[in-house]
């Protein structure tokens, strides 16, 4: 069986596009409000996006918060106290950069175009010009006006009913800021010792002006936070061990080669003013490398801020020192939607089967939306029906199963194969004489014989989390 592996299209853009398809036909992730226009920025995840991101989000929980005996989980609510906001930097300095097109009046980020540097004022957030770069508006070709405008992307709504007396809100701008205003509440109620960590999944809105790029930068996005409290002294050392920790999550458990990943550290004029050192894992996307994931060296910014702004004494008693401390905080923070998308590009594949194209997505297969597929050879055998229906009823009360009786067997695969389903299982009518099932793998497209009483017990060590 000759075959060619892996054979996608070799340009960026090509590239993105089959998979931004792909993931609409398939049911992966829908544009949002679509049948009214569609509202830009937003996505919805489809019944086999969201099998795959819950998956995701189940491994990165069981890998950050279970299995470590000092990391506790939060989930924090959507809108907090505006001061909140204030003490954060977010109300003046949570700012981008943006200059305008004289041609198609669009508004660009200078800092992604070649040449540009900038600094920011991170009290004032205003940003100031140290190199004009490229001038070319990269969606026109019109000429670039060199003059920067500040844009606070903060997202406002307001609490109250009677107009007059609503109180101005903000939607959270990153999901973390709930971890530092419920730190003494986990203090109190759990009374842990230095070093621990507060880990949440949680949404964040940005009213971003540039968008694009499908699921890389979005107005509602999701992420997944450990801001990791330890003594100053122990900082440095908890900053590189976090480091290793999250470059090897990215290759051994969600599966990204680690060609595909690089880290890049923040240059001074890029780095916020309170942080001692921040790096960002990346991806190499269709249009070239970018964040999926950043490690910050916090220092002890955010609960100073945050203490003195509601006036509340957050520092910890150490026993080993006997003392009170105000811990520092090592970040690490990840955009769960960049990581799916990552994951998307690293396993779809193409390859010539006998003459045809044959689609399938290599996912490990703990994270597979479908976790294992029941066919009968033949639809209009009734025993091979009933014996079929029996096995997947079984199935599925542990796993998420699908039963398709429809079509050839060849493209009932072919079906599960390009949704990413690494097992599936045929009943033929040598399972009624002694028992034994089909099984074939995904990516091999292997098949062997199996006790239908061992079917259990071998999927759920090939399908457990990792």
């Amino acid at each position: 069986m000759a075959k060619e592996k892996n054979s996608i299209p070799s340009t960026g853009r090509e590239r993105a596009q089959k998979i931004v398809s792909f993931c609409k036909r398939k049911g992966f992730v829908y544009p949002s409000s679509e049948i009214y226009g569609g509202l830009s920025g937003f996505y919805d995840f489809g019944p086999y996006g969201v099998e795959l991101l819950r998956r995701m989000k189940d491994l990165w929980w069981k890998n950050m918060v279970w299995e470590r005996e000092n990391i506790f989980g939060l989930d924090g609510a959507i809108l907090m106290h505006p001061r909140a906001w204030e003490a954060s930097g977010h109300v003046a300095g949570f700012t981008d950069p943006l200059v305008d097109c004289r041609d198609c009046k669009s508004r660009v980020r200078p800092d992604k175009l070649p040449g540009w540097r900038l600094q920011k004022d991170n009290q004032s957030g205003e940003w100031k010009i140290l190199t004009v770069g490229e001038t070319t508006c990269p969606l026109c070709g019109g000429e670039l006006i060199p003059e920067v405008r500040q844009f606070n992307i903060l997202m406002e709504t307001y609490l109250g009913v009677i107009e007059g007396e609503k109180q101005k809100a903000y939607l959270k701008g990153e999901s973390c800021q709930n971890i530092y205003l419920d730190y003494k509440n986990v203090c109190e109620s759990h009374n842990p010792t230095l070093p621990f960590g507060i880990a949440q999944i949680g949404k964040a809105f940005r009213n971003e002006i540039t968008l694009g790029k499908f699921l890389f930068k979005t107005r509602e996005f999701e992420q997944w936070d450990v801001e990791y409290f330890v003594r100053p002294t122990a900082a440095d050392a908890a900053y590189q061990e976090w480091k290793e920790i999250r470059w090897q999550w990215y290759i051994n458990k969600l599966g990204l080669a680690r060609q595909n990943l690089r880290w890049r550290q923040h240059s001074e004029e890029e780095r916020i003013f309170y942080a001692t050192d921040a790096w960002d894992i990346e991806y190499h996307f269709p249009w070239g490398w970018d964040e999926i994931e950043g490690l910050h060296h916090r220092g002890d910014y955010d609960l100073k801020q945050h203490g003195q702004f509601s006036q509340t004494d957050l520092r910890l008693y150490d026993p080993q020192t006997k003392s009170k401390v105000l811990p520092y905080i090592i970040e690490a923070s990840g955009g769960v939607g960049r990581a799916f998308y990552a994951l998307l590009l690293e396993h779809y594949r193409e390859e010539e089967v006998e003459g045809r194209t044959r689609i399938y997505l290599s996912l490990p297969p703990y994270l597979a939306p479908l976790q294992v597929a029941v066919f009968p050879l033949v639809r209009t055998d009734r025993a091979l029906v009933d014996r079929a229906r029996q096995i997947y009823e079984e199935l599925k009360k542990q796993f998420n199963a699908v039963y398709d009786e429809d079509g050839s067997i060849g493209r009932r695969y072919r079906r599960q194969d390009e949704v990413g389903t690494p097992f599936a299982v045929t009943v033929d009518q040598q399972t009624l004489e002694d028992g034994t099932v089909t099984l074939r793998h995904r990516d091999s497209m292997e098949q062997e014989r199996l006790k239908v009483a061992s079917l259990l017990s071998f999927l759920v060590e090939a399908l457990r989390l990792p």
